[in-house]
Formats: structure tokens, C-alpha cells, sequence
């Protein structure tokens, strides 16, 4: 958890189709009303600088060795922590990002089946402030959602990417990789059942009581 910094950061978890996106902005509206004198960052992964937006197109569209995709994924973390993240929680912004390094845990590991290990070794690298400490989201929202629904969801609303284009049981691994971080960390995580509608997942949302 993030207790190195003034700011708040939280993240936005989940598979594919399981409807995070929809809420972020929404989620972020309200933040900014009720800290009214905090700002309110919102950004995404991979993603979020020039330089992690051009490594997002390679990451979703090229197909790439996995240990490759990997690092990849990481080299723009540290580049969205460095330039956009850290820099915000230092300053007591509020830092609200769609996706973390959980994503990395869940697809590459869970879904692609890389050494869990060798993601703990690119986590430490990567998130380890100077003073040891590893940069984490202060709470992480998982919208956890069956594969087979998710599925049905995702066929309606976009052109898939490569992840997206993957089979129902790399999303069911997926999802149980993120089940796994959130039993592992439950002072952080946040399990929302998204098999609600969208309207009883942002009551839901709107009622949790976030102390900065």
C-alpha cells in the first residue's frame, strides 16, 4: 500500500469485458467533488506518457515473445510511476490509474503463464522507491466478472485486441490470478461483483466511505 506519499493513488482492476472503464470517469467526477481542493489524476496502462502510449499500440496489437511482452509492459510502468504517478502523489494529488501492475500479474502471468517469480523480481525492479519501499495503490477496485459473460459483453462493443481475442480459459485464469493478488492483499483490494448492472455497481461505488 502507498504510505510514502501525501496522494492517494487507486487503481481499476479486472478482465476484459468485466466493465471497469466504465465507471473510472464517474469515479473521478466524484473524488474531485468531494476533495474539492485535491486534483484529481486520471491515467491508464500501459499507457499514460508519449512514451508508454507508443509501447501500448506494440503491446496490444504486435504479436512478441512473452518474456518480451513482459518487459515491455514493466519499462512503460517505470516510465508512467516516474513521470505521471510519483510525481502527482508527491505533490498530494489524488491518482487514479485503469490498470496496475495486478494487469501484469493476471494476463502475462495468470493468462500467458509466466513465472509468478520472475514478475515479483520486474515488481521490486520497477515500483522500489529509495528508501526500499514498494509503490502500491492505496486501494485497488476488482471488477471480478465470469469469463463466459465477460466474454458475451466484450463481442458487443469493440474490435478485439490481441488479449482480447484470447479463448474463455485464458480469461478464467486470468481471473483467478486476480482473485489470487486480492486474497494475498486484502487490505487493498476491493472485490465488486460485476455481474450487477452498471447502475447498482456505481450506487455501490458512490457508497464507500474513502478516508485520504
Amino acid at each position: 500500500m502507498n504510505t510514502l506519499f501525501p496522494g492517494y493513488f487507486i487503481s481499476f482492476e479486472g478482465i476484459d469485458g468485466a466493465g471497469k472503464s466504465t465507471h473510472i470517469d464517474a469515479f473521478s467526477k466524484l473524488m474531485q467533488e468531494r476533495y474539492s481542493d485535491r486534483e484529481v489524476v486520471v491515467t491508464r496502462e500501459p499507457g499514460g506518457t508519449p512514451l508508454g502510449e507508443k509501447l501500448r499500440a506494440l503491446l496490444l496489437e504486435a504479436p512478441m515473445n512473452l518474456e518480451t511482452e513482459a518487459l515491455l509492459m514493466f519499462a512503460a510502468r517505470r516510465e508512467h510511476i516516474a513521470q505521471v504517478i510519483e510525481p502527482a502523489l508527491r505533490l498530494g494529488k489524488i491518482v487514479i490509474s485503469d490498470r496496475f501492475t495486478d494487469a501484469s500479474f493476471a494476463y502475462q502471468g495468470g493468462g500467458r503463464g509466466l513465472s509468478l517469480a520472475k514478475l515479483d523480481d520486474l515488481e521490486r525492479w520497477v515500483q522500489e522507491t529509495s528508501d526500499g519501499h514498494l509503490l502500491q495503490p492505496n486501494i485497488t477496485f476488482l471488477f471480478d466478472l465470469p469469463g463466459e459473460i465477460a466474454q458475451a459483453r466484450r463481442s458487443k462493443v469493440r474490435v478485439p485486441d490481441k488479449f482480447e481475442q484470447m479463448d474463455l480459459g485464458f480469461f478464467e485464469k486470468v481471473r483467478q490470478e486476480y482473485l489470487r493478488r486480492a486474497k494475498a492483499d486484502p487490505s487493498r483490494f476491493y472485490l465488486v461483483d460485476a455481474t450487477q448492472t452498471p447502475e447498482q455497481i456505481w450506487s455501490e461505488l458512490q457508497a464507500l466511505k474513502i478516508k485520504l
